[in-house]
């Protein structure tokens, strides 16, 4: 537009300073439509008060045909700030107020008539607050405040220790070790240097007596099962490669030997394998049967003029795949296979079997393959191996359930095959406590970055203050501080299991933990994918930097919610074990103790569970409220299960097939089943908790992963007529008051894991590192 003596800004008539501030916002809004402008310019030209020259200058500089250029409206600005340049920008104030003080420093009064006409544009550009006026006197944002990192009063050595249990020492060793200069992490390696770099970790650990703590005292170990698993946990806040190989060189090589053999094994290879002289393997998967470990295809034929076995793999399928230690290291492997004497098979046993010699050539017969390169968990070496007519002497079958005399003859202290085969499968529950506890330590390195960051990392923010932290918005709240808690909650219930495993001595408490371990290790695997995902999200582009971990947190725990048993299989047994009472038969697909469980249910036994009650919201922060609506819907959901398969089965079904028509239902009640014994697990914490101090904190933390639980299923509760529509309103009401309530302890609840700088690894998680 042409200049035009009115726009000029160097000799504006005074009597139109106070008017300049809306008529900048006017237009510098950028979203007001002609109509708009013009009906500010009629309030403006219809003013009275003003003489027609002043009405007339507004009126142009209102002409929505005629808008300011960018240059005109910037002169304007500078104008508004000059003459309100002894006025403190952050004071809070309307744009009239502004207007008034602006003509009290120019040496004149706003009259009524003129304050009368401000007000209306106030209305009328809808700028009744003191924002608008703070953005015009606002040139710069203040600098934030220090850190408030350690700004709450929460006793972390308490709550570490409470997390770290009966094996802290260990725990500190452990993390002193992995913080020492051998264990840097070494950047980008390629895949076999990253091995090789992994088997030198190991064999550090091995060095150090971290391998042999699960084996007798004789052997060279502490006869702790409870340390190993410690030891494992808190690897996997390291390196999950490290963690992996660990686990399958000194948990399921030396513990299949240690739990499957006898003394003549222990001997003649514990030390060996505690020092890692010994690598080995636990060659039980195959590509064709994946988890139905009971049909294997691999051979063990009892050959009696050679007074030993012949392994052997009858198909391509029956390849033994995805064995850990086997690619390049593993020179010795715990084969399961079908046992085969003079033609009687006699289910699924183990043995020892050699892949390599002395030089790491394959043993004759032995096929290795290379599984090439993986999603994630790039420092293991995993492999296939077939067996080609491999001989190996008789006492290499592992013979604590089962052996093989020199007659040929079988025998069993276990007269029952499928209690046997259970037994046997003793090294699996270990391994899918430890999968739950990596997974779960994963989680928190995750959380820890993303929560560090978020109370660090600002953005955004009113004019005149500071940016806003990333962890002070609520929607970052809602989106960290639920996981965060029932982190807390998967905490507790693993190391409730992982207790109950190290003491289990009855068929009974072994049963118990076969089905808690598989539920957990579901819960935990899909809570680290989840929340992984969450913590790299939060953390924007710096997430996505590999320096920054998230990438191999991702990828290194995605198999975890498949391996030592997909999760939905796991959760299928789960169901299974719910509904025949931890019958003997767990597992056993053929259903026949589910049928016979059923058979015996009176119908009204196994109706449909009806509230006595409806839950509204005033009731949801009650935790005895919060507890039994867990255990109410998993009651519910058991039963009409039950109802379900007994309907198929009463009707001739198959019992196969009318669990499989059922498999849906049966996943959700395991789900509701792990949920309440999550949550049961958290309030047994909280009621034993050492120190009364920490009580309020993991109360608070109880009570936001209860009903972030409740909130997940409101639409359930609602349909079944066990919440109110006040009840699940409040649900998400309240859940977002807690996260907030979590705010200002979510730093030290993360630090209170207990994972070294050196370990958690990530520049964005500390200080120093530009936010």
């Amino acid at each position: 537009m042409t200049s035009d003596p009115a726009l000029e800004t160097s000799d504006l008539d005074t009597r139109l300073a106070p008017f300049l501030p809306m008529v900048y916002i006017a237009w510098a809004d950028g979203d007001l439509a002609p109509h708009e402008i013009r009906s500010i310019c009629s309030i403006i030209t219809g003013s009275q008060s003003l003489d027609r020259d002043c009405r007339l200058a507004l009126g142009r500089w209102l002409d929505p045909d005629r808008p300011p250029s960018a240059e005109e409206l910037q002169n304007l600005l500078d104008l508004i700030r000059r003459s309100a340049a002894p006025l403190e920008a952050a004071s809070r104030r309307s744009l009239t107020d502004l207007g008034r003080e602006i003509a009290r420093l120019g040496g004149s009064e706003l009259g009524d008539a003129e304050r009368i006409a401000l007000e209306k544009l106030e209305r009328a550009l809808g700028l009744t607050g003191d924002e608008a006026a703070r953005r015009l006197l606002v040139t710069a944002r203040p600098a934030p405040p220090g850190s408030t990192d350690s700004a709450v009063d929460l006793d972390l050595s308490a709550l570490s220790a409470m997390l770290d249990g009966d094996h802290r020492q260990l725990r500190l060793r452990l993390r002193e070790v992995l913080s020492s200069p051998p264990f840097a992490h070494p950047g980008d390696l390629d895949r076999a240097a990253y091995r090789e770099h992994v088997l030198m970790w190991c064999r550090e650990l091995a060095g150090r007596g971290f391998g042999a703590y699960a084996y007798p005292v004789e052997y060279g170990g502490e006869g702790d099962l409870g340390a190993m698993l410690a030891a494992f946990e808190t690897l996997a806040t390291h390196d999950l490669s490290l963690t992996v190989k660990f686990g399958v060189q000194f948990g399921l090589f030396g513990g299949s030997i240690h739990q499957l053999g006898t003394a003549h094994h222990h001997e003649r290879y514990l030390r060996r394998i505690a020092s890692l002289e010994l690598p080995g393997c636990f060659a039980m998967t195959e590509t064709g049967h994946g988890s139905n470990v009971a049909e294997l295809e691999t051979v063990a034929r009892y050959d009696g003029d050679h007074d030993g076995f012949v392994i052997q793999t009858p198909t391509d399928a029956a390849r033994k795949d995805y064995i850990g230690n086997a690619a390049c290291h593993g020179r010795l492997a715990t084969v399961f296979a079908q046992l085969e004497v003079a033609g009687a098979r006699h289910g699924v046993h183990a043995f020892v079997v050699p892949i390599r010699d002395a030089e790491g050539n394959p043993c004759p017969g032995v096929r290795i393959e290379d599984c090439g390169p993986k999603l994630g968990l790039e420092g293991v070496d995993n492999g296939r191996l077939w067996f080609d007519q491999v001989r190996i002497p008789r006492d290499h079958l592992l013979d604590r359930f089962g052996r093989v005399d020199a007659d040929g003859h079988y025998s069993s202290p276990v007269a029952s095959p499928g209690k046997r085969f259970f037994q046997m499968l003793g090294t699996l529950v270990g391994g899918r406590v430890s999968v739950a506890l990596g997974a779960l330590s994963a989680t928190k390195a995750a959380l820890a970055i993303a929560v560090r960051y978020g109370g660090r990392r600002r953005q955004f923010g009113p004019e005149g203050a500071a940016e806003t932290l990333l962890l002070d918005y609520p929607t970052h709240q809602r989106r960290l501080l639920p996981r965060l808690a029932r982190t807390y909650g998967v905490h507790f219930a693993l190391q409730d299991l992982a207790r109950r495993f190290v003491v289990a001595d009855t068929d009974h408490e072994r049963r118990e933990v076969e089905t808690l371990a598989a539920g957990l290790k579901a819960a935990a695997t899909w809570h680290a994918t989840d929340t992984i995902q969450t913590c790299r999200e939060a953390c924007g582009g710096q997430g996505y930097l590999a320096v920054n971990r998230f990438a191999a947190l991702k990828a290194d725990t995605d198999v975890f919610t498949t391996f030592e048993g997909d999760n939905t299989v796991l959760l299928q047994l789960v169901a299974k074990s719910l509904l025949s009472g931890y019958a003997r038969q767990f597992g056993d697909l053929n259903l026949l103790g589910l049928v016979r469980y059923l058979a015996g249910r009176a119908g009204d036994s196994i109706a449909e569970h009806v509230p006595l009650v409806t839950v509204g919201g005033g009731d949801l922060e009650d935790p005895t409220v919060q507890l039994a609506a867990l255990r109410w819907r998993e009651d519910h959901l058991l039963a009409s299960l039950a109802r379900r398969l007994k309907k198929r089965i009463d009707g001739g079904a198959d019992s196969y097939a009318a669990f499989i028509e059922c498999q849906n239902h049966a996943v959700a009640t395991a789900r509701a089943h792990v949920d309440r014994r999550i949550l049961e697990a958290f309030s047994t914490a909280v009621d034993a908790c050492p120190s009364n101090a920490l009580v309020p904190t993991l109360t608070t933390l109880r009570n936001l992963h209860a009903l972030s639980v409740m909130e997940s299923e409101r639409g359930w509760f609602l349909e079944h007529g066990y919440l109110d529509r006040s009840g699940a309103a409040d649900s998400r009401r309240l859940v977002t008051a807690l996260s907030e309530a979590v705010r200002p302890i979510a730093i030290p609840l993360v630090d209170a894991f207990g994972i070294s700088p050196a370990s958690l690894a990530a520049p964005i998680a500390f200080a120093g590192v530009p936010a």
